[in-house]
């Protein structure tokens, strides 16, 4: 079985074309895949299939390190992208994908730079059996009462709000946010440093991985958060470990933009 490995950010992936062959990998082959030291080494495995609805140019499927799919991978999607370019499955510039839960229209900017609309974001959610505009719940963790978030990016994120990125401890109070009871499936958890109205740093706690050096619908989660409360402008620079992105919204009624880099690594074979 051929492969990419890719990674936006840091955030990195196994990429497979599964447009002409259909290759089923079970959830122990994905972890076998995923593990850093006897394996190829990913936060998410990324599969591009044919089309199945004529509205699309492709669909593409999310499988965290340890074998569960789910629904959303902002910076897996420009990698998708930026992969179907460079090996000439497409000649179009802007090219429309589907998901689990829905669809992005990704753009070729110039480069490796990549632009993908990731759709309005979603505060009236069913993701956490409850139902209000802007949705926050609390939380009393370690003596720690915390406010957080909650929006829809085609996945669910929990944003909280911290004074100093470097002090929060992203992977104690992430791990037990992730599986809190209130959610119907687990959560990523996003921390979010605003240092001015154009620019936050943010770190972000993937469910069923850790903490990463990116994650692209972590960061659209937390500009929406920021900007439906006021406190961020349209256009936001997000420093990531990994790097950054520039996240664009309007607010209610339009859609979300991402732009980032996505990088190849390199191509390889792995039998099955």
């Amino acid at each position: 079985m051929n492969f990419s490995k890719m990674h936006g950010l840091g955030n990195d992936f196994m990429v497979i074309n599964c447009i002409k062959e259909n290759f089923i990998l079970s959830s122990t082959l994905i972890k076998k895949f995923s593990h850093r030291h006897t394996g190829i080494g990913f936060d998410q495995l990324l599969i591009i299939e044919k089309s199945y609805n004529p509205l699309f140019d492709f669909h593409y499927r999310i499988f965290n390190s340890n074998g569960n799919e789910v629904e959303q991978c902002g910076n897996g999607a420009r990698c998708v992208g930026y992969f179907l370019l460079l090996k000439n499955l497409t000649n179009k510039k802007k090219i429309s994908v589907s998901t689990k839960t829905g669809n992005l229209i990704i753009e070729f900017l110039s480069n490796n730079l990549v632009q993908v609309n990731m759709q309005e974001p979603v505060f009236k959610l069913t993701h956490f059996n409850i139902s209000k505009n802007i949705l926050q719940k609390n939380f009393s963790i370690n003596l720690l009462n915390l406010t957080c978030s909650l929006v829809s990016i085609g996945n669910p994120h929990c944003i909280l709000k911290v004074q100093n990125i470097q002090h929060a401890p992203v992977n104690i109070i992430g791990k037990q946010i992730e599986s809190n009871p209130l959610f119907l499936s687990k959560i990523n958890v996003g921390f979010m440093e605003i240092v001015n109205k154009k620019y936050i740093k943010y770190r972000v706690y993937e469910r069923d991985v850790g903490e990463t050096y990116a994650c692209g619908s972590g960061a659209c989660a937390a500009v929406a958060v920021g900007i439906i409360k006021n406190d961020l402008s349209n256009t936001v620079k997000v420093r990531l470990l990994g790097g950054n992105l520039i996240i664009k919204w309007q607010g209610v009624g339009y859609p979300l933009y991402m732009i980032g880099p996505a990088s190849h690594i390199y191509d390889g074979f792995i039998y099955i």
